[in-house]
């Protein structure tokens, strides 16, 4: 009896319990619904990315990333895929009626030859300055004669990379173009060979050349890149002009591959940015920068800067600061989104090994996970009449990065000076400099702040070094890089548009409260960028960046003793 009694109350005791368990549990159901409901959808922020950084010479931690880095771009004040006026703004380089025709002023006797030195685009910019030259000197241009012996290896000659009888023709009423040398006696003339100092101007060509040229009446300038003036008059700037973005056409096959490797990239997606990522051993090597690797990357990069003995030993740390370093596959990546551009982007990488391989890839995969590169879009079967020389591979690369719509650069070489000259000539295509003086102080701590101001500051730092129209005072800079001469400004569609956006503007200033002071401190803000530039571009020249062929990190008394780091580096 005692038994049945305690486990009727055992029984009754649970059945009164079971109304509270029941609804604990429905809360608990109805809290978790909610939580579903208003939490954020797991992809919308990447994974927090930690891994081995360090921005000093001596110890190495673990960094996380305390900011949470959207996959979305977010919200931006402009489109990201194209610069802010273009339209406003046209490449122009015909000749004035004042430039005579080459048959009025070419002599028969006097004949100009160049031998180029470098990669693909540092001989470009000879086969440019050449055209100018013989203009100069009143003379007929044999066909420039390709580097075959430096670094580059590379045995194409200029009809295997460019199409010859477009580069005569397009140039005809400019300059008297010939294959070959005439013959002489029965015999193949030969010219005298010299050279000219780096940055000759008109006068200098007709005090140092020209009268070689009336005694010898051949002459063959050696090693010809950059051995012209960055400053000329217009009418001879114009000419520089019709020949690096018109005459200068490459072959139909290698025409041919950039443009399927274009359309390519365009199947995958509308838009794409194309990266010139510049983080190859040597170049590492070359910078004396350390990326924390340790002993390992001191071991490695060490080995190869032992190439080169008049290298000096630079203080990595400093030369990080004054901006002189690569950034890291990761830092590019971090920028690009605090730029707006999220992870849907696809990116073409224009880039040799990369080093540390996947793994120093891997953050920037991570951030961008569409990348591709011309092995990875197209097959080895289609690549094999390029792989074997590299200006023909480099060619590829050029056209792609040419056509995409937006252009990295993550140094300011060759390729990239020549294409932020020709994006800026065919209607100002954004293209893309990090400035990274500023940058590096904002990814040294960037633990210490939230995305959205890491962001801010980034596309703050940016301005004056993203391509567009004005950003660099006309004169300044190299003019490969920023031909100013032939870019001319529909000034009355803009005064159309501008009185069109003020009256927006006003509305809108009124609407939003935005004062006079505001606007004042987003022109400081603007005036400051262009400052930063100035900047940058005095300090590139400060360290012998317009000679020509050096780097940012270019060290001024090591080059001309080395001309085989000079080559490898230049482009």
């Amino acid at each position: 009896m005692a038994f049945q009694r305690r486990r009727y109350n055992y029984y009754n005791r649970l059945r009164r319990l079971l109304p509270l368990i029941c609804a604990v549990s429905g809360a608990l159901l109805i809290l978790f619904a909610l939580l579903s409901i208003f939490s954020p959808p797991p992809d919308d922020t990447d994974r927090r990315i930690t891994r081995q950084i360090n921005y000093g010479a001596n110890d190495e931690k673990n960094i996380a990333v305390v900011f949470k880095v959207p996959r979305g771009g977010g919200r931006s004040d402009h489109d990201i895929w194209r610069s802010v006026n273009a339209e406003f703004f046209y490449g122009c380089s015909n000749a004035s009626s004042k430039f005579l025709n080459a048959k009025a002023i070419t002599r028969n006797d006097r004949y100009l030859a160049i031998a180029t030195s470098g990669g693909l685009n540092q001989q470009r910019t000879g086969i440019v300055d050449a055209v100018v030259a013989a203009r100069i000197l009143n003379a007929t241009l044999v066909i420039p004669k390709l580097d075959q012996k430096s670094y580059w290896k590379d045995a194409s000659n200029f009809s295997h990379i460019f199409d010859v009888d477009w580069f005569m023709s397009f140039l005809a009423k400019d300059v008297k173009i010939i294959e070959k040398l005439p013959q002489k006696g029965g015999q193949t003339w030969s010219p005298r060979r010299m050279g000219v100092p780096r940055k000759c101007n008109e006068n200098c060509y007709v005090n140092r050349v020209l009268p070689v040229l009336r005694k010898r009446h051949a002459v063959q300038l050696n090693k010809f890149d950059y051995r012209l003036s960055n400053k000329l008059r217009d009418d001879l700037q114009k000419l520089r002009c019709r020949v690096n973005y018109h005459a200068l056409k490459f072959t139909d096959p290698i025409l041919k591959m950039g443009n399927e490797l274009v359309r390519r990239m365009r199947l995958r997606s509308k838009h794409f940015i194309a990266l010139h990522l510049r983080f190859e051993p040597d170049m590492l090597a070359f910078s004396g920068c350390y990326y924390g690797g340790g002993e390992k990357e001191k071991k490695e990069l060490g080995s190869i800067r032992r190439r080169w003995k008049t290298l000096h030993v630079h203080n990595p740390e400093k030369q990080r600061r004054q901006g002189r370093c690569p950034l890291t596959p990761e830092e590019v990546g971090l920028m690009l989104r605090a730029l707006g551009y999220g992870s849907n982007v696809h990116i073409y990488v224009a880039s040799g090994e990369v080093y540390g391989g996947e793994e120093s890839l891997a953050p920037l995969k991570a951030l961008f996970p569409h990348f591709y590169s011309k092995d990875t879009i197209a097959t080895k079967m289609e690549l094999e009449p390029f792989s074997s020389y590299s200006s023909r591979m480099a060619a590829l690369d050029f056209l792609v990065c040419d056509e995409s719509d937006v252009f990295v650069t993550n140094n300011n070489g060759n390729m990239a000076r020549i294409l932020a000259g020709r994006r800026r000539y065919f209607g100002h295509k954004p293209t893309i400099r990090p400035n990274a003086k500023k940058l590096n102080k904002l990814f040294m701590s960037k633990e210490n702040t939230t995305w959205e101001e890491f962001a801010s500051r980034v596309r703050t730092f940016q301005r004056g070094f993203m391509g567009e129209p004005k950003e660099v005072r006309a004169g300044r800079g190299e003019f490969h890089e920023n031909p100013t001469t032939c870019i001319c400004e529909d000034t009355d569609a803009k005064t159309k548009a501008g009185k069109m956006d003020s009256r927006k503007v006003g509305k809108k200033n009124k609407k939003d409260g935005v004062t006079n002071d505001e606007q004042n401190e987003s022109e400081d803000t603007e005036l400051s960028s262009e400052t930063d530039y100035e900047e940058d571009q005095t300090d590139l020249q400060d360290r012998g960046l317009y000679n020509g062929t050096r780097l940012d990190y270019d060290d001024a008394s090591s080059i001309s003793e080395e001309p085989e780091l000079e080559e490898m580096l230049s482009d």
